[in-house]
């Protein structure tokens, strides 16, 4: 990656970068920072991964994706650089590569970088972060032996450079000493429920209805329009990290305008009302525990619960089926992800009925969609979850059948 922003000319230099890593959360939290400083007159370059539907979505330029015609463009002069590189290439690092360009060449004010993986030796982390972000250390990508957390607390402390001011939404205090001492010498360090908190937090119409406290100031009454306790967590995070980057509290009514913009496709999106169908792309135990409360606390049911769930490997596939069945879901349809990491889906299958819930398998998750969608009547209740690659599919499957005009 360093030889690529060689050639590239320093592209990942040209805007200061927010950088954001974490097991769950970095992509809602990265939607959020950036609709709040548009409201406040910021063009921002987002590069999140991975996609729903199209790779156009990782490179977004004020919230929107690169088009088809740009990133044809784009993709083509990493083409022609990729000999004067001469190092061997991954699909990420090019695509990390393309979106510093693109973001250069678009002049934009902000830079708001997801990790891939981890953080440490993520390609990402050639830039330098003027606020290093972490929402959380979870059980993912990890094999859950020994002091892994420990471990996983350490890559993700990485993205913290000398003068990073630091973000921390992780509040076990062993894991936050990690940051600490990774952060020693920096700026500041502003720690989630010390120096900035979520007060108070009630379900409204289409969202959430909070009051947030950061260290310049408390803002009270904030719609969030997303579904579930957690993003208020992520719009803490955001309203902070955004404040971090300007040195100053934000105008409540920005800030008020700016999640008000906010729409993050694929994070319990609701696509139907009658019946209600979600679309969320919740993928390890704890994002799909969070899903799963979700839909039990803040939606009621009067017909039957479906899940149609697609799961990678590399996941407690047992604790995450278990979460499912913990929201009132009482019948699952196990589909095959499209990705070669999939969970066969007679063991998600399997697995449901050891939870108490009645099961099918369909392999294909458009398949599924269709045939879930025909057996229901407007009282019941469908939940599609498990993997972007199951959330992603089902999304372009109900836009073609007219549920859905909002693009990625």
């Amino acid at each position: 990656m360093q030889r690529w922003v060689e050639v590239l000319g320093d592209p990942h230099l040209a805007a200061p970068a927010i950088h954001v890593t974490g097991t769950n959360g970095k992509g809602s939290v990265v939607r959020m920072l950036s609709a709040v400083l548009r409201a406040n007159g910021v063009l921002t370059g987002s590069y999140t991964s991975p996609h729903l539907e199209t790779v156009r979505e990782r490179i977004a330029i004020a919230g929107e994706s690169i088009s088809e015609d740009d990133f044809a463009l784009l993709m083509s002069e990493m083409a022609l650089l990729e000999p004067v590189v001469d190092v061997e290439t991954s699909y990420f690092t090019l695509l990390t590569a393309a979106a510093f360009a693109h973001f250069a060449s678009e002049a934009v004010e902000a830079m708001l970088v997801e990790v891939g993986l981890l953080g440490r030796f993520d390609t990402t982390n050639v830039v330098p972060a003027e606020v290093a972000v972490i929402t959380n250390v979870g059980r993912d990508h990890t094999d859950g032996i020994g002091d892994w957390q420990e471990r996983i607390a350490g890559e993700k402390a990485g993205i913290i450079k000398p003068g990073s001011h630091v973000i921390c939404g992780e509040t076990e205090p062993d894991l936050v000493a990690i940051f600490e001492a990774e952060a020693d010498g920096g700026r500041e360090f502003w720690l989630r429920d010390r120096d900035f908190a979520v007060e108070h937090d009630q379900v409204a119409i289409g969202g959430h209805l909070v009051t947030l406290r950061t260290p310049y100031a408390g803002r009270t009454e904030v719609h969030i329009p997303a579904h579930g306790d957690h993003q208020a967590d992520n719009a803490l995070v955001a309203l902070a990290a955004a404040e971090a980057f300007f040195g100053r509290a934000l105008h409540p009514d920005v800030v008020a305008d700016g999640f008000a913009a906010l729409h993050i496709p694929g994070r319990f999106e609701v696509v139907s009302h009658s019946p209600l169908v979600v679309i969320d792309v919740a993928h390890n135990a704890e994002g799909l525990t969070a899903t799963a409360e979700t839909f039990a606390d803040e939606f009621t049911v009067l017909g039957r619960s479906v899940a149609i769930v697609g799961l990678l490997a590399g996941r407690d596939a047992g604790a995450a089926v278990a979460a499912v069945a913990r929201s009132g879901v009482d019948r699952l349809v196990a589909v095959r992800a499209d990705s070669p990491r999939a969970v066969d889906p007679r063991e998600v299958a399997a697995l449901a009925r050891a939870a108490g819930m009645e099961s099918e398998v369909i392999d294909d998750p458009a398949v599924a969609f269709r045939t879930t969608l025909d057996r229901m009547s407007d009282d019941d209740a469908l939940l599609v979850t498990g993997s972007f690659y199951v959330a992603g599919t089902v999304r372009a499957t109900a836009r073609l059948l007219g549920l859905l005009e909002v693009d990625a």
